[in-house]
């Protein structure tokens, strides 16, 4: 195989994999070297992740792709480490998903009210937020001897390198940055108590982050997961509108302004930073986090099947909310999916039926937020792209066409890793220089999967 070859290094809640992607003049092709689980167990009262086992996985599959001339990180946003002053990891980082930030919600508020908040962040209200979860920090004994806050593919890229950075996109998500200026904000971090040594300095996407032990250089790209996906989207317009569909769904616009409305904040918009100065303006949707959750609790459940057996159903049957509260937890989702639905028991509906009404009900939240997003911004959109896992599930992108009524193109679902794949690549000169052109190399390079509304 000729061409230059990248590596990147995706990690997400439920599982990670080291992807080598070769570009060679207009192609691209992505190899899998290695894959690996992830998720967060208990432990002392909270739910954590095991960070250095992914640190071990993320070097073992680099060691398969010893070809690529560079490697990327991205991960979730939101979650981070704590480190003490000789740069050890004082304990496994707590996972979003856990609930000690409950408490600590109406304090947060009391010091910066959610208006005033937002015209400085422009961020969603999650109660998972880092701002909150470093609240709850406070509270605990170890803020007495941190003396840095890494987010989670930085710290991963500290373990590589040993260079200490804190990337745009990622950092966005803590609800610590200046939506404007895209740096730390001091007034927050002075309102919340937080010292803003504790954090690393901000670098952008396409920097060269350091050399890892074997000589490799690490160059930073949209760590976000999200960003990297939305790079990838092979839009040839700029009215397109894009649901990054995993765990969670990612669902919004690309734009180059940041709309910091009252009405966006309170539609719980939010305004992150995207790769080349854009601003992701989306929202957090409920996303296969539930129909993974419900598989976990059926076993040996065949997804396949139960599509089949879903798409027979028919429309019009029971819905919930897929951003209630109550099914960020892990365990019992069947049942919390039909309690929500009015069903009383997950029994009454099935496994079949469950999987419809989790379907049926993110199809009708990507379209409400496509169409609040594009008529808060003011910003029309033709076409929305569904990229990452979900764009598999051809019966979700079925009916998300229909709620919306707008044409939806799949693919690709690798968008995170070829979004990160692409930005090293471009810093080295192997890929073209404007995200309009590198969607164009990413949409030539692909199969899409065109819905119609029916």
């Amino acid at each position: 195989m000729g061409g230059r070859t990248f590596a990147a290094v995706d990690l997400g809640a439920s599982g990670g994999r080291v992807v080598a992607g070769t570009i060679d003049g207009d192609r691209l092709q992505l190899r899998t070297v290695h894959r690996f689980s992830n998720g967060a167990t208990e432990h002392d009262g909270h739910l954590r992740w095991n960070l250095l086992q992914l640190h071990q996985e993320v070097v073992r599959g680099l060691d398969r792709a010893p070809e690529a001339e560079t490697i990327g990180l991205d991960a979730w946003g939101v979650d981070y480490g704590l480190l003490d002053a000789d740069g050890k990891l004082l304990a496994d980082p707590v996972s979003h998903r856990d609930d000690r930030t409950a408490k600590v919600i109406d304090e947060v508020h009391a010091k910066v009210d959610p208006i005033e908040m937002y015209r400085i962040n422009g961020l969603q209200f999650l109660p998972f937020n880092t701002l909150y979860q470093l609240v709850a920090e406070q509270r605990g004994p170890l803020w007495g001897a941190t003396a840095q806050v890494v987010l989670i593919p930085d710290l991963l890229g500290y373990w590589l390198t040993g260079e200490l950075r804190s990337e745009r996109t990622v950092a966005s998500t803590t609800g610590l940055l200046d939506v404007r200026s895209l740096d730390w904000s001091g007034e927050l971090l002075d309102r919340l108590g937080i010292a803003p040594g504790l954090f690393p300095p901000i670098e952008s996407p396409g920097e060269r982050r350091g050399v890892t032990r074997t000589g490799r250089p690490v160059v930073t790209v949209g760590s976000h997961d999200t960003a990297s996906a939305v790079v990838a989207v092979p839009a040839i317009t700029d009215r397109f509108a894009y649901i990054s569909c995993g765990t969670w769904s990612l669902v919004g616009l690309e734009l180059a302004e940041p709309v910091l409305s009252e009405e966006a904040r309170r539609c719980n918009f939010t305004n992150e930073a995207g790769v080349d100065g854009r601003i992701r303006f989306l929202r957090n949707v409920g996303g296969l986090w539930l129909l993974q959750e419900c598989l976990r609790a059926w076993g040996g459940d065949d997804l396949h099947g139960l599509l089949a057996q879903a798409a027979r159903l028919g429309p019009y049957g029971p819905q919930v909310d897929v951003d209630d509260p109550a099914f960020v937890a892990p365990g019992e989702m069947p049942d919390r999916i039909a309690r929500a639905a009015g069903a009383g028991s997950a029994t009454s509906l099935g496994h079949s039926g469950i999987v419809r009404c989790v379907l049926d009900s993110l199809a009708a939240a990507y379209a409400r937020t496509v169409w609040e997003a594009s008529a808060l911004s003011a910003h029309p959109v033709e076409v929305i792209h569904m990229v990452g896992g979900g764009s598999r599930n051809e019966l979700l992108c079925q009916l998300t066409a229909d709620a919306a009524g707008m044409t939806v193109m799949a693919g690709p679902a690798e968008a995170t890793a070829i979004g990160n794949i692409v930005v090293q690549a471009r810093a080295a000169g192997a890929a073209p220089g404007t995200l309009e052109a590198i969607r164009a190399q990413v949409g030539s390079s692909i199969e899409l999967r065109r819905y119609e509304p029916s």
